[in-house]
């Protein structure tokens, strides 16, 4: 409700502003610093210094003359913005992991144990950071006024949880904002609404009846409700995150600014690299481009690429959380995937072998390399005419793929939301030993499951033939309606609204 509030005065206040582009920048700056500051105003200073680090990095290197300095910038940002990260969020973890290893030799180094506390959203505004000083060393981005850039990095509807916006896809917005009357209000207002359906029905509904208590004390349950309780998480989780992301995008929207996709039906995944491409899209990116990409990516052995996979996820995994159980679950990931990718090329070769091996006969026999039957001796002598495509290797059914998929993913998401490797020990046994059900896997929890993973199935083009259709509406009756959807998630939601997970990375 604070946020709704606040949004209520900032956006007509924007759209008055919007013919004045720099004191437009300047209120939305105002505005997302006021945003900041409402968690702890202290640590509005530390947006402003890696504002200004990132700034002075970026002029460095962009006016170098030589490789040497332009490295030298790009160096001294990627140490302040890493060096920020790792204090306020990875000092305890690392400290606290060293005297765990050296307790046992008397040597803990105890009095390194500081309190510190973690701001909110420090990954977010760091990786953008990141990605910024890289594209301009890049050459594909050029340095972007110390305004522009300070309105990127704290923009409110993305500084929290994300999406992670690159600097390329929304710095040429704020140097050419649209007029008002361009604004597509309807999508937004279908995105918000889509987000607040999916956090406050389906992510909390979830959280409060099963994910919390059987996650939080998995002692006590059963296998069967360790099992829903799983299924369950895995819908939270995505309900949660991506209903956040809809309400990022609609607010930036309605603000002017158009903010990348950042989740696509991830669910309905064939395949573990599949998974990434629609799940958190924009973390999966920037992972691919400044992490396993300048690891080497696809180059050299492909013992190197299971390696450059592999420490890829897990820096995504440490990237969540300074705990070994994200460390753990990027592990899975990264083993998965080159899993994946093994396999993958086991079964490529035969297929290239048949196909060159078709394309020849083709050739000998006559007939046409594009298209046309193929003369097979079967073990019995018989010949019998086949199509090129029972040549080629058998394709698994993409049905036992997303099957599998989910079930790993399911399973990795234990260790996510585990407080510790212990604690996904004791689940994942229990699991397998504890059997039986206690009362807390109701009709409702087994319902709002199959639905809310039902609707991933749902064609995209459902949902744009809706907008479509709202469009049309007379905007009262768009006003109406949207209103009435708010009040129904006020009455189903619960008491409160529980912060959103991604607002702890």
């Amino acid at each position: 409700m604070t946020f709704a509030v606040f949004f209520l005065i900032v956006m007509p206040v924007a759209w008055k502003l919007r013919p004045r582009p720099f004191a437009w920048k300047l209120f939305v700056l105002a505005a997302s610093y006021v945003f900041y500051a409402g968690w702890d105003w202290r640590f509005v200073g530390l947006l402003v210094v890696s504002t200004l680090g990132n700034q002075v990095a970026a002029q460095v290197i962009h006016r170098s003359t030589t490789d040497r300095s332009r490295r030298g910038g790009l160096v001294g940002g990627l140490v302040m913005n890493l060096g920020l990260l790792g204090f306020f969020k990875y000092y305890g973890f690392f400290v606290e992991s060293l005297i765990d290893l050296l307790q046992p030799l008397g040597l803990a180094p105890t009095s390194l144990l500081i309190e510190i506390t973690l701001p909110v959203a420090i990954s977010f505004f760091t990786f953008c950071g990141i990605s910024y000083i890289i594209d301009v060393h890049r050459g594909s981005l050029h340095p972007a006024p110390l305004l522009d850039l300070a309105v990127y990095l704290a923009f409110f509807p993305h500084l929290v949880a994300g999406p992670i916006v690159r600097g390329s896809e929304i710095l040429p917005q704020l140097r050419r904002l649209p007029e008002t009357r361009v604004v597509d209000a309807t999508r937004a207002a279908r995105l918000i609404t889509r987000g607040l359906v999916k956090k406050v029905i389906v992510a909390d509904f979830l959280a409060r009846v099963i994910t919390d208590p059987v996650f939080h004390a998995p002692r006590g349950y059963k296998a069967w409700d360790l099992l829903i309780g799983a299924y369950a998480f895995s819908v939270q989780i995505y309900a949660d995150f991506s209903g956040y992301t809809d309400i990022a995008i609609g607010c930036a929207l309605l603000l002017g600014i158009r903010f990348p996709q950042n989740f696509d039906r991830p669910y309905v995944a064939a395949t573990l690299q599949e998974f990434w491409r629609r799940w958190h899209m924009t973390l999966s990116r920037w992972l691919r481009d400044y992490l396993y990409i300048p690891l080497g990516g696809n180059r050299g052995s492909r013992l190197g690429q299971y390696r450059n996979l592999l420490l890829t996820m897990l820096l995504g995994g440490l990237w969540h959380g300074a705990s070994w159980n994200f460390v753990i679950w990027g592990g899975l990931h990264g083993v998965g995937l080159g899993f994946e990718r093994w396999y993958s090329a086991r079964r490529a070769l035969p297929h290239r072998q048949r196909g060159a091996a078709v394309e020849r006969m083709r050739t000998e026999l006559g007939l046409e390399t594009a298209h046309g039957d193929v003369p097979v001796v079967g073990p019995d002598g018989a010949v019998r005419v086949v199509e090129a495509e029972e040549m080629a290797p058998h394709v698994p059914n993409p049905w036992i793929g997303r099957l599998v998929v989910f079930h790993f993913v399911t399973f990795a998401w234990i260790f996510f939301h585990t407080g510790s490797p212990a604690d996904a020990a004791q689940y994942v046994s229990r699991l397998f030993t504890e059997w039986g059900s206690t009362d807390v896997v109701t009709p409702m929890v087994v319902v709002v499951i199959l639905a809310a993973l039902a609707a991933q199935y749902l064609p995209p083009r459902v949902g744009y033939l809706f907008e479509w259709r709202i469009s049309q509406w007379p905007p009262i009756v768009q006003g109406l309606g949207f209103s009435l959807v708010l009040l129904t998630c006020d009455v189903l939601g619960p008491q409160g609204v529980a912060p959103f997970i991604y607002f702890q990375f």
